[in-house]
């Protein structure tokens, strides 16, 4: 399988979209903490022209950090919101095998925001269901094109995991066809 740079920007700037409406609930419980806001940053900064460096994937495992800390403070909304950040930055670096676990890449920055919002809203399913309709609109034919190319989203990983093999039904389904 062959991805071109411009289908990568593409999926990295989908990506983008789909986390950065959650940031707002990380800063909001980490005011001074830059980490995830600065792995989406590198990963629009990708999608706009830029590079693929080094400086996206040090801002992801910056992010990452930023999610384990979250994790182990108790702070569930905001460490979703970091995993989000961090599969922005990796979107920037999707390989073109044929693996499910790929998927995650794409999707994974709207089913860790869709989690961090039901958290946040009290565990309110409806709020995820909401950011995952909004993130299916935003995916265009470049990103669905990508997406058909990879086997569908592999089991597991919790609610996020769920959310983003719902994610990944309705844009096969409805946006790909048959």
């Amino acid at each position: 399988m062959e991805l071109s740079m411009t289908e990568l920007r593409e999926v990295a700037a989908y990506a983008v979209a789909c986390a950065e409406p959650a940031l707002a609930i990380y800063e909001r419980d980490r005011p001074d903490d830059p980490r995830p806001r600065a792995a989406v940053a590198a990963a629009k900064a990708f999608a706009d022209g830029g590079e693929r460096t080094k400086a996206i994937r040090d801002s992801a495992w910056a992010a990452h950090r930023a999610y384990q800390e979250t994790r182990d403070a108790g702070l569930a909304a905001a460490s979703e919101v970091a995993r989000a950040a961090v599969a922005a930055a990796s979107a920037a670096f999707l390989h073109p095998l044929a693996k499910a676990t790929q998927v995650l890449h794409i999707l994974g920055p709207a089913g860790h925001a869709a989690r961090a919002f039901e958290i946040d809203a009290g565990g309110d399913r409806t709020v995820g269901a909401g950011h995952l309709e909004r993130a299916a609109g935003l995916a265009g034919p470049v990103v669905v094109g990508v997406l058909a190319r990879y086997p569908s989203a592999p089991p597991g990983r919790g609610r996020p995991g769920e959310l983003v093999r719902e994610l990944d039904a309705t844009l096969r389904r409805f946006k790909v066809g048959p």
